[in-house]
């Protein structure tokens, strides 16, 4: 990371910032982020996701980890299947609700990690990749300091205790392959990155509510 970029991060004091920089760095106006390989950009997979993610992160919700959905011959010619998935760290619990909320009442898989003194939430991890059937990457599962320390290295101290303090919420679609993209237009009713379909319950104003599980697994 270079030293403009590296005072960049260090300077952001607030969830705003941190998402703002998070932003420029998915539409390539920074060129590093912390805990990624410097001079990196989203991998190219995500391209047409960057818009989504972008607008998640102007909206308070800070995304980590993506990946769109997928099914096909890889460059190995093996058969894989993606799953599109999001992980975000949450630190305002309305918006929390409005996320959980969203996601569960569209039927997305959601899984609550936290990393806090008392242990907190640490739902198990959803499958998320698989290569000829076999299991490949999964989103959810524990988290711990180290994962934060290597995560979010060289950030202001207050602002990485509230990160590391915060929730990590994994949304991952049920469906393998390009079916479960419907994931990122939940998203983007969410943030008003879309409007104006009568058709879309994300349409109106009042946020959804979550119902009382918000374990909405489907068997693999």
């Amino acid at each position: 990371m270079s030293r403009s970029d590296r005072r960049r991060w260090r300077s952001a004091g607030t969830i705003t910032d941190l998402g703002e920089l998070m932003a420029l760095w998915l539409e390539g106006k920074i060129a590093s982020r912390p805990g990624y390989q410097p001079r990196y950009g989203p991998d190219d997979e995500t391209a047409h996701l960057v818009p989504t993610l972008a607008a998640l992160c102007r909206a308070g919700y800070v995304t980590t980890c993506s990946q769109p959905g997928f099914a096909g011959t890889g460059a190995d010619g093996l058969w894989w299947e993606q799953r599109a998935a999001v992980e975000l760290v949450v630190t305002n619990p309305k918006l929390f609700q409005r996320l959980v909320g969203a996601a569960c009442a569209a039927g997305l898989v959601v899984r609550i990690n936290e990393c806090r003194p008392d242990g907190g939430v640490q739902e198990p991890p959803v499958v998320a990749t698989t290569r000829d059937g076999e299991p490949v990457t999964a989103f959810g599962g524990r988290i711990s300091r180290a994962d934060m320390a290597i995560q979010w290295p060289g950030l202001d101290r207050d602002l990485y205790r509230e990160v590391r303090t915060g929730t990590y919420v994994s949304i991952i679609a049920p469906e393998y392959g390009t079916p479960g993209e419907r994931l990122w237009v939940v998203l983007d009713f969410l943030t008003g990155l879309r409007q104006h379909d009568p058709n879309s319950p994300w349409n109106g104003s009042a946020p959804a509510s979550p119902p009382a599980n918000a374990d909405k697994e489907r068997p693999s």
